[in-house]
């Protein structure tokens, strides 16, 4: 396994200074923003593609700091009912698929995204129950009229273009816990799998631990981030919360770097459950504690994964330390 990092924590920084940053803390691979919501700060595709000087020099850039690139992410919503939001999201995917094939990067991540409940929804609509009917009703509509058609061409370009897709289950997607994860790999085939990221599965109560059990070797990249359940708060209110991620005092969650959610022991069953079932990819730390500076965080976050990741030595595996 590789320690990595999500390059958006350092989206006030260029793409070198922010390699050069990574690398002087013990990181060895990064993953770089491409487009939807998580913007492209340090790589837009359309300004690299097709240009082998913009293509050397970033090769040269991470060649320089010692570093490889684990993944690249578009998280955005290409099913939106908006179609110029869902065609931008669709464009950013697509470019970074592109650049991901002239870099020699083998994984894209994205969100599953999210239709709307008919053809002439504005907005997307996240379904969580079977009744009233319906939801239901809206549900299947929302797979078979729009998910599986999209996911199975993505699938297949993946395949035209010798590239893994990494979908990240996340609550207001339609693939947000394992059940709908491997529906969706299902329908979209083998090179669509899943960036595993067990912040948003503490949020909702399930087992991360199991959940890699069942994902198993669709698991195509990690995201390093912790959940902090304030137990007084979803006592009274459960996981289902709307405040603002501001609003940490009255909310029953809340995103924290790695530790601050969970301990070293869970941490060390989640990667070691990860190796036993043969993952060796990046542990990517993604910074997004309200309670902390970025550079406190991500200071933090390595300092804990080293302790906690597995290294191998001489065909032996023993916990860093």
């Amino acid at each position: 396994m590789q320690l990595g990092v999500f390059l958006k924590l350092f989206r006030t920084l260029s793409l070198e200074d922010a390699l050069e940053l990574a690398a002087s803390q013990g990181i060895q691979t990064v993953e770089i923003a491409t487009g939807g919501y998580v913007g492209n700060q340090h790589l837009n595709p359309k300004e690299v593609l097709g240009k082998p000087a913009e293509i050397a020099r970033i090769k040269s850039a991470l060649e320089r700091n010692g570093l490889t690139i684990s993944a690249l992410s578009c998280h955005g919503n290409p099913l939106h009912p908006n179609p110029a939001i869902a065609e931008a999201h669709h464009d950013d995917f697509m470019n970074t698929i592109l650049l991901a094939k002239e870099l020699g990067v083998e994984t894209v991540v994205n969100f599953s995204g999210c239709p709307g409940e008919s053809e002439t929804s504005q907005r997307p609509a996240w379904i969580t129950c079977p009744w009233p009917t319906d939801f239901l009703e809206t549900l299947t509509w929302q797979w078979e009229q729009k998910v599986i058609p999209y996911w199975k061409d993505m699938g297949r370009a993946a395949r035209e273009y010798g590239i893994q897709i990494a979908v990240e289950p996340h609550p207001g997607f339609v693939v947000y816990n394992s059940e709908t994860a491997l529906r969706l790999c299902e329908e979209a085939g083998e090179n669509v799998g899943i960036n595993f990221d067990p912040s948003h599965l503490f949020w909702q109560g399930m087992d991360p631990i199991a959940c890699i059990v069942s994902l198993g070797e669709r698991i195509y990249h990690f995201h390093a981030k912790d959940t902090a359940i304030y137990q007084r708060n979803n006592g009274l209110n459960g996981v289902l919360d709307t405040k603002s991620y501001r609003d940490i005092a009255n909310r029953s969650w809340a995103f924290r770097t790695v530790g601050y959610g969970h301990g070293h022991e869970v941490w060390k069953e989640i990667i070691s459950t990860l190796r036993t079932l043969g993952y060796s990819g990046a542990i990517s730390i993604e910074h997004e504690d309200g309670l902390m500076s970025t550079r406190e965080g991500f200071n933090k976050a390595v300092q804990f994964l080293q302790e906690a990741m597995i290294t191998e030595t001489s065909g032996e595996m023993y916990w860093a330390r």
